[in-house]
């Protein structure tokens, strides 16, 4: 039976999504009651596969052969579990804050949007324990599909524009970069299986260089879910979405599948060695610490709280990806670890703005003078998210961070370790003046903060994912004994 947790794990989503919809708005406590128990059975499923997974125990299960090499198939590993662990647990929390913002706000289609919310978690649970890049894909444009209605939510008309690029960017950069790879890739090797140090052989290598390091860049943007530049534009556009659908796209599900997709395809398509053979690693640095700093560069400018956010994410997804391109131990530890780390530091950013509209419907970081003091609970939660982004000691991307300049310096690339310094000092220049504002500038106009006061619906998970970012600095340990197991 322990082969069908992965299963359960996916079907458990889609068993809600459905009761949900026939439930609908006749009874939302009912509803939303079917989300928590859903998002509670789910996290317990992933917490079941990791004693067997750690005791060595094999975790797969084949559902379909489609053509040889090619299957619908799932299986568990240390880099899929922690992918699972993270969007598992966060959705718990992300359920019981939706409910929060949602009635506040009194937001149309709640059924539709807590049901696309469901089907978007089964959708992630498949790509974290998808065994070959066909289902990998699968579940990858399943994803993007069950979150178009949740970006265009509100059915404005800056909320349609915002879908509209984010069905141009993600299904077609999908369609037209990473299909072609995938098929590249199976006719060079017959399989699309994942395998450690990859199914790419050193004959293919040397016989097919050019094509191969041409299907590697296809990759790289084919998943565009990883907004490295110039193809991020549908990540900031996305923001319209209501503030827990950005947090599901910029800390847990969507961007996190992106640079996820990416992680399997240098570690257990090509393989660190095949990688090197190509001599193409000089290229994706250049690509991805262009995307760290420009990124960055553009958080500074914006006043929009969600869009600021948004830029630090397109920055912090490449931290990622140059991580595992750098495939020394530590550079993987420390790329890997950050889809975690980033996960619970930026989804407290975004629950923290998301608090801020419901309280005082606020959306510029011009507008927050003073507002710490009505609203403790999330402007200090703020503070600490802000540290572990900035990468200070004891908090979780600390952690990251020095792994991935420990990393930089074992490949004898001091460069690298100029851009995560840099980064890290833009992170505090556009992150800190948040915090100094909510707490220490007086309001422009006192009135209009003395309704204000916080949502605990809201702030008490936002709280959690911020002792989180503490919690995971100091112990570590599990989620790196889960990396190494991909090393």
């Amino acid at each position: 039976m322990m082969e069908l947790l992965p299963l359960c794990a996916i079907c458990v989503s889609l068993l809600a999504a459905g009761l949900i919809v026939l439930i609908g708005d006749r009874n939302p406590n009912l509803r939303e009651a079917v989300s928590i128990i859903a998002g509670v059975l789910k996290f317990s499923f992933v917490v079941m596969m990791i004693p067997p997974f750690l005791e060595g125990k094999e975790i797969a299960i084949k559902i379909a052969t489609i053509l040889p090499g090619i299957d619908l198939a799932f299986k568990v590993d240390g880099l899929g579990l922690l992918f699972a662990i993270g969007a598992s647990f966060l959705w718990v929390l992300t359920t019981f804050y939706s409910i929060g913002y949602m009635r506040s706000l009194q937001e149309h289609a709640q059924t539709r949007y807590f049901a696309c919310f469901a089907i978007s978690l089964a959708s992630t649970m498949g790509i974290a324990f998808a065994s070959n890049l066909f289902t990998m894909f699968i579940f990858y444009e399943a994803l993007t599909i069950a979150t178009i209605p949740l970006v265009a939510h509100k059915e404005d008309k800056e909320s349609l524009e915002g879908g509209r690029q984010y069905v141009i960017y993600l299904l077609g950069g999908a369609k037209l970069f990473a299909l072609a790879a995938i098929v590249i890739t199976y006719i060079l090797t017959g399989t699309l299986e994942f395998r450690h140090g990859g199914i790419i052989s050193q004959e293919l290598t040397d016989l097919h260089k050019g094509l191969l390091q041409l299907a590697l860049l296809l990759y790289v943007y084919g998943f565009t879910k990883a907004a490295v530049m110039p193809l991020h534009s549908w990540l900031p556009a996305a923001m319209v979405a209501p503030t827990p659908v950005s947090a599901l796209l910029h800390a847990v599900a969507v961007v996190k599948a992106g640079v996820f997709s990416i992680a399997r395809v240098i570690l257990h398509v090509y393989g660190p060695q095949t990688i090197k053979s190509l001599g193409i690693q000089d290229i994706l640095f250049i690509l991805t610490a262009f995307t760290i700093i420009t990124a960055s560069c553009i958080a500074l400018t914006r006043d929009n709280f969600k869009a600021r956010l948004a830029f630090s994410t397109v920055s912090n997804l490449s931290y990622i990806i140059l991580g595992v391109t750098m495939l020394s131990p530590a550079a993987i530890v420390g790329g890997l670890i950050h889809i975690s780390m980033h996960a619970f530091s930026k989804i407290t950013m975004f629950f923290v703005a998301g608090s801020v509209y419901v309280s005082s419907h606020k959306t510029e970081i011009s507008q927050l003078n003073g507002i710490g003091r009505k609203m403790p609970v999330s402007m200090f939660s703020f503070l600490l998210a802000t540290l572990s982004m900035i990468g200070i000691p004891v908090f979780a991307g600390f952690v990251s961070k020095f792994y991935l300049v420990e990393g930089a310096l074992a490949i004898g690339k001091p460069i690298l370790v100029g851009v995560f310094v840099t980064s890290s000092l833009l992170n505090a220049a556009y992150f800190l003046p948040i915090v100094y504002r909510a707490f220490f500038m007086n309001p422009d106009d006192p009135t209009s903060l003395e309704s204000v006061k916080e949502n605990y619906f809201c702030a008490i998970p936002l709280l959690i994912t911020a002792l989180f970012t503490i919690l995971l600095g100091i112990y570590p340990d599990f989620l790196i004994k889960l990396i190494k197991t991909v090393i």
